[in-house]
C-alpha cells in the first residue's frame, strides 16, 4: 500500500512539472484523408495542447463549390489559463469562437 501511495504522489509530481514547449511530444496522433474531398486529423501533445479539423468540399462542380472546415484548439496560458477555440472556415472567411473572443 506504501509503495502505491509514493507510486501515485511520484506520477502526480511528474504531471505537475511545467512542460516547456521546446520539449513537448505527439502523444496522439490520428489522421484520415477520406478521398480527395474531404479529412479530418486529431492531434494532442505533452504540453496540454491539442487540435482537431475536418474539411470538406462542398458543391462539387459547380460555381458555389468551396472547402468547408470546421475545427478546435485549446492551450494553457503561461498564466494557468484554459483556452478553447472553435472556429469554421468557409467562402465566408474565418469565423472563431471562444469564451475569451469578444462576440
Amino acid at each position: 500500500m506504501k509503495l502505491f501511495l509514493v507510486l501515485a504522489l511520484v506520477a502526480a509530481v511528474a504531471v505537475a512539472v511545467p512542460v516547456d514547449p521546446k520539449d513537448a511530444v505527439i502523444l496522439r496522433y490520428d489522421s484520415d484523408n477520406i478521398g480527395v474531398d474531404r479529412y479530418n486529423y486529431n492531434v494532442e501533445t505533452s504540453d496540454g495542447k491539442s487540435a482537431s479539423e475536418s474539411g470538406q468540399i462542398e458543391n462539387i462542380g459547380t460555381e458555389n463549390e468551396a472547402l468547408v472546415v470546421r475545427g478546435q484548439f485549446s492551450y494553457t496560458a503561461p498564466d494557468g489559463t484554459q483556452y478553447t477555440v472553435l472556429y469554421t472556415a468557409d467562402k465566408d472567411g474565418f469565423k472563431p469562437q471562444g469564451a475569451h473572443i469578444p462576440a
